[in-house]
């Protein structure tokens, strides 16, 4: 029997009260009619422009039919609108939206980039260039919320690890045995100012599936804090961070920029004796309730290889759950600042927990699309996922005083993005029409106004 193939017209016979024709012949029309909104957050932004002035072009002038702007900008909307991959490029070369995103006319316009020029671009550009790539994608995020809060009062550096799990013979990937699977682990930057509920990405670098915890992360964390501590000079800086980051390299480091740092501890036999008592003492009350208890203390302590004493919250918790032992789970944070060790354990370290959101949302862009053999070539998906993550991050801001303030990214693609749309074009101007019906036409063309709009 022969395979159903795709045709330009479909017979639905005995669905509804009369047969049902569906037809493929709405000419110029898009189905990511809402996508304008990611133009006018890049236009905010200057993101593909800064993106692209990182990069060399070796390619010769009479050949080159797609800039460098070009191939950037069409991965990074069509991450954004949830096409994961260079592939998505040949069923998207004459899409009059995707067209329109990148300056060229929808109707008439040339098509864009096809599958193995993209991936020819991937696989070609250097690791200098990546370097200063991930420079642009940190300075257009501190310019864009410098320009954005006239006065910020606190930073907050959050830098966390995920895994990425590879399913080929990519370069770099490894087995690890935490996670129990061959992967890459990239490692993420985000920032808050002040009490905002958002936490924004600036920096994604990709990582051997071997690397530990702390690789990379301190020139990282270098060039960060740098560039905040100049454009934000009157803010305090807080660095916040788990403990497999905890190396005596980075303390040092901390406390010579002068800036407030919580970071996760890994308990050892000296801390262990020295939080004895209070684990006594809160065993006695776990025993005497029959559930968890625990309490907030301080102690002092230096390890071997630190250059000063430091100060160390210890939470002293015991868990009891039902059908299990009762257990001590002490946990400690190392921290220069002061106030009372619950506050700084409850309020400053725990709430880092909110990146784990973020993160998720990052696959909703491909992060985990590094499929390429070559590690290069997988470092540019990260980034390049990581600029679409920053543009829908952006739209998010646009969406402030709306339901869409707090949305996740599949969210924001469904209810924003993906609409079917038709564009028509005269001498004059172009008019993108977008359904009547649809269901969230207020919404959208109050984030329109916000995202710079006027009315027609």
């Amino acid at each position: 029997m022969p395979h159903p193939t795709t045709t330009d017209c479909l017979l639905f016979p005995d669905l509804f009260g009369k047969p049902l024709t569906t037809r493929f012949d709405v000419p110029n029309a898009s189905s990511d009619g809402g996508a304008v909104l990611l133009k006018a957050a890049d236009r905010r932004l200057g993101l593909i422009v800064r993106l692209a002035a990182a990069l060399d072009d070796a390619r010769e002038a009479g050949k080159v039919r797609h800039g460098l702007e070009d191939l950037l900008g069409q991965r990074i909307y069509g991450l954004a609108l949830g096409y994961d991959d260079a592939n998505d490029a040949a069923r998207l070369a004459d899409d009059p939206m995707h067209k329109l995103l990148l300056g060229r006319d929808p109707v008439n316009g040339d098509a864009l980039a096809s599958q193995p020029t993209l991936s020819r671009f991937e696989n070609g550009v250097p690791r200098g260039e990546l370097l200063r790539m991930s420079e642009a994608l940190l300075e257009t995020v501190l310019e864009r919320h410098r320009r954005r809060r006239r006065k910020i009062r606190r930073i907050t550096v959050d830098l966390d690890v995920t895994d990425d799990p590879t399913h080929g013979a990519q370069q770099l990937s490894f087995f690890n045995g935490f996670y129990h699977t061959w992967c890459y682990l990239p490692l993420l930057a985000f920032l808050t100012f002040d009490r905002e509920n958002e936490q924004y990405l600036c920096a994604a670098a990709l990582r051997p599936g071997n690397a530990p915890t702390q690789r990379g992360a301190l020139p990282i964390l270098k060039r960060i804090l740098e560039r905040l501590q100049e454009l934000f000079p009157k803010a305090r800086i807080l660095v916040r961070l788990d403990g497999g980051f905890a190396e005596p390299e980075l303390f040092t480091f901390l406390d010579e920029v002068g800036v407030d740092y919580v970071v996760g501890f890994a308990k050892n036999d000296v801390l262990e004796r020295l939080a004895a008592l209070d684990t006594i003492a809160v065993r006695e009350r776990s025993l005497a309730s029959g559930h968890t208890e625990h309490v907030y203390t301080e102690l002092c302590y230096r390890a071997a290889r630190w250059d000063r004493d430091r100060r160390i919250i210890l939470k002293a918790e015991v868990v009891q759950l039902e059908g299990r032992e009762m257990r001590d789970n002490p946990r400690f944070v190392v921290t220069n600042l002061p106030g009372s060790p619950r506050r700084i354990y409850r309020r400053l370290y725990c709430q880092r927990g909110e990146i784990e959101n973020r993160i998720k949302e990052l696959f909703d862009v491909a992060l985990d699309r590094t499929s390429c053999s070559r590690f290069r070539a997988n470092q540019l998906r990260v980034l390049l996922a990581a600029a679409a993550y920053v543009l829908l991050q952006e739209l998010r801001l646009a969406a402030r005083g709306t339901a869409w303030a707090r949305a996740q990214v599949a969210t924001l693609r469904l209810e924003l993005l993906k609409i079917g749309a038709q564009l028509v074009g005269s001498v004059r101007r172009l008019v993108l029409r977008l359904p009547a019906a649809f269901p969230f036409r207020d919404g959208w063309s109050r984030i329109a106004l916000q995202g710079g709009a006027r009315p027609g």
